[in-house]
């Protein structure tokens, strides 16, 4: 448990760019997995598999969380360049 509290310790006192630059990392980090995930899917393609229920639209998640990750590390950006 002691571990665990020193790793939420910087993140309870951050700033909020600090906060924010977090979540842009975070969506890159899903979007990464996104991207990982459609080129799978893109190499085991079957018309058989997509038409069944269940298909994630893994392009657009990629797409919209990059856009976003990359909008929350933009707007954090001055302040977090500022402080190192």
């Amino acid at each position: 448990m002691g571990a665990a509290m020193e790793f939420m310790n910087p993140l309870t006192f951050a700033s909020d760019a600090a906060l924010l630059a977090f979540a842009g990392l975070t969506c890159w980090a899903l979007a990464g997995v996104c991207l990982v995930m459609d080129k799978l899917r893109e190499k085991h393609r079957s018309l058989d598999r997509l038409e069944r229920v269940g298909f994630v639209p893994w392009t657009g998640l990629f797409l919209g969380l990059a856009i976003i990750g990359g909008g929350c590390l933009a707007m954090s950006l001055p302040v977090v360049l500022g402080n190192l």
